[in-house]
């Protein structure tokens, strides 16, 4: 799930433009964030790891993202972000040792616009088991489902996820360098769009682990985005490793392009349910 804000457009400055009206015209591409629409999707903002969840068991996480600072206008019927609060229910549940399968809920919340649904996600998701003994993990995900148009003029989306992961010592590495499909909306013609998201961390304790989550949103393939027209995010964050039964990560996210949310403060809290014994589901 990556950071579709609306996408900015500078303007064109010719060489005889006094250097104090481009900086002036930077700082307003910056504080204001573009001017013309993008899908938004920093609902669920997380690097994922290949591990699935283990057969009759059930994983229920909250998302919760602010943007302190990003888009502040409504554009092509696309409510701005600045100020929004995103909470995003995600309820995993194991199939097999190495399947399982999620499912999304999304909401919004923003002055003058209240409390309101914006859409609904599945994802079916697989791995690499551990009996072939692989160097790394690895695992793929699918992600299918609707976001209401005053959130995403491409209501219908896809995505494919590869997912690749290795805990070395002390560090994490993962990356998900996932490709999006358009199925309704203005963007279907344009192709796939590569979205690749990567985290590295560092155990600092056994239950303190801090890091850097990178999203973002290149454009289309064979057709990248120029550099302020991409997405790009970079978090800090922490994870507290406080039970196995609990997940806690949190973060701080920059935007160094004109259009991406310029500030977001991320949350994950879920819970870890067991049903009964995994060895009988194979």
């Amino acid at each position: 799930m990556i950071f579709r804000i609306n996408k900015g457009s500078l303007t064109t400055v010719k060489s005889m433009v006094p250097l104090r009206g481009l900086l002036l015209l930077l700082a307003l591409i910056w504080f204001c964030g573009g001017a013309t629409a993008r899908a938004q999707g920093n609902y669920e903002i997380q690097v994922y790891g290949a591990d699935t969840i283990a057969p009759r068991s059930t994983m229920v996480e909250l998302h919760s993202n602010f943007t302190p600072s990003g888009q502040r206008y409504t554009v092509d019927g696309v409510y701005p972000t600045n100020h929004q609060e995103h909470e995003t229910i995600e309820i995993t549940q194991g199939l097999t040792k190495w399947s399982e399968v999620g499912f999304y809920i999304f909401t919004s919340e923003q002055d003058g616009h209240g409390l309101q649904w914006v859409g609904d996600h599945i994802r079916p998701r697989v791995r690499a088991p551990d009996e072939w003994h692989w160097p790394v993990g690895v695992s793929i995900s699918t992600e299918i489902g609707y976001q209401r148009a005053v959130y995403s003029p491409d209501t219908w989306t896809w995505e494919i996820r590869p997912i690749i992961d290795k805990q070395a010592g002390r560090w994490y590495f993962a990356i998900n360098p996932a490709l999006e499909r358009t199925w309704h909306g203005p963007d279907v013609k344009l192709g796939v769009g590569f979205s690749p998201a990567v985290k590295v961390g560092y155990d600092f304790t056994k239950k303190i682990s801090g890091g850097i989550e990178y999203y973002a949103d290149y454009g289309r393939i064979g057709r990248v985005d120029a550099f302020h027209d991409q997405q790009q995010q970079v978090f800090a964050v922490t994870d507290l490793n406080v039970s196995p039964k609990w997940e806690i990560n949190i973060g701080v996210g920059v935007g160094p392009t004109a259009a991406t949310d310029h500030l977001i403060v991320k949350g994950i809290l879920g819970r870890h349910f067991d049903w009964g014994r995994h060895s009988e589901v194979e």
